[in-house]
């Protein structure tokens, strides 16, 4: 296939992205029979043109950065797969167990779905979560303190990490902006980033609770590698290629 002008050669890119929502520079140069460098160019290119965006070692039919959009506006996005993703991360929650929960749409979700076997003990420092807990004799809510960011309703800095020092607990259900196979889990801002690698510190297993609208997303902040994670829970419309590739890694992964 090589000898073949720039303009098959993004036409060749763009029919591809169509296809599989993801494109690969090392298939790209085997399939084109051209170099990285002349692959990275077109990419460029057509990124230029505002045709895809560019990720790490390829290029994405869509938007891989998200922004800080408030709470209360997040909270309509994906409404029942969240629902769904709740209910099932809340019937991995022990008799007597100690969780923390992190902040994020996903994990109040998870909240409203928690029916406490025996004694439960959450920490966490989201307002929303904690607010419906409260009404659970049986669950003690530890409350994280701090600066309150308005946008997600929880605490981020130094006092809220300081409380963690003091406790070990079995499971973290953590609730994230972007899900990148190469680059991690990522959050839109860098303190809530910085409590939730806290959190993973103080932890025995970490549950990633994600909607596939996540996939393929980077946030500002950098939480972790997907190393780090024992499991994600997510919903059907996740993509064979990125299931197959956490499987490979030896993420456990739920499908609601």
């Amino acid at each position: 296939m090589s000898m073949i002008n720039i303009a098959e050669r993004h036409k060749f890119i763009l029919d591809k992205l169509e296809e599989k929502g993801y494109v690969n520079v090392l298939d790209l140069c085997k399939e084109l029979d051209v170099s990285g460098v002349t692959i990275r160019k077109d990419l460029k290119l057509l990124e230029d043109k505002a045709l895809l965006f560019r990720s790490h070692g390829g290029a994405t039919v869509h938007n891989p950065y998200t922004n800080d959009k408030p709470v209360n506006e997040k909270e309509n996005i994906r409404r029942e797969e969240k629902n769904s993703i709740g209910q099932a991360a809340a019937a991995l929650i022990a008799a007597n167990d100690a969780i923390i929960i992190a902040s994020g749409t996903s994990v109040q979700a998870l909240a409203r779905h928690i029916h406490p076997k025996g004694h439960l003990t959450v920490i966490t420092g989201a307002l929303n979560v904690a607010l419906e807990l409260l009404r659970y004799p049986d669950i003690e809510v530890i409350q994280l303190g701090g600066q309150l960011r308005s946008s997600s309703s929880s605490v981020t800095g130094y006092y809220a990490e300081k409380i963690l020092d003091d406790f070990s607990c079995s499971k973290l259900f953590l609730g994230v902006d972007g899900i990148d196979i190469e680059f991690g889990l990522t959050t839109s801002n860098m303190m809530e980033a910085h409590l939730n690698q806290k959190m993973i510190a103080t932890v025995q297993k970490i549950i990633v609770l994600a909607d596939s609208g996540k996939f393929g997303k980077r946030g500002f902040g950098r939480i972790c590698g997907m190393e780090d994670i024992d499991e994600i829970i997510t919903d059907k419309g996740i993509s064979p290629h990125t299931l197959k590739a956490m499987e490979d890694m030896g993420i456990k992964v739920t499908i609601v």
